[in-house]
């Protein structure tokens, strides 16, 4: 019996370590302000450019994301509230306001800055910086 006990024990913690955690990344949840677009003109020579705007994403320990723009392009404006979900498993941003879009919206941490790349046929990204 104390044998039986210690193997549903040991099977517990397996399956309690094995538990899904895709979305609590502790310096990925919170609210990012969007700082910077950079929008290549289709030689390369594109750079990332600041912008005055109060778009704002935020990450949720639940897997969702909202936003106060758009999540679907690189607009400043922020005044079309709009939500998603994101995957950190392949650092992808899913929203159904995106419907037409052709591929997923990635993105990647970098230091205090979150980079989110758009499908595009030339570079299309912006960045972002943690305001908690």
């Amino acid at each position: 019996m104390k044998q039986g006990l210690i193997v549903l024990f040991l099977i517990v913690v397996i399956m309690a370590c094995n538990k899904s955690d895709d979305n609590k990344n502790p310096d990925l949840i919170g609210k990012w302000k969007l700082i910077e677009v950079l929008a290549d003109p289709g030689d390369g020579s594109g750079t990332f450019q600041r912008v005055t705007s109060e778009k704002i994403m935020e990450f949720h320990t639940d897997g969702n994301v909202t936003s106060n723009g758009s999540i679907c392009d690189m607009s400043i404006g922020s005044d079309t509230p709009r939500s998603g979900t994101y995957s950190l498993s392949d650092s992808t941003i899913n929203s159904p306001d995106c419907p037409n879009l052709p591929l997923k919206i990635r993105f990647r941490k970098e230091g205090s800055v979150l980079i989110i790349y758009y499908p595009c046929y030339e570079a299309c990204m912006t960045k972002y910086t943690k305001l908690n």
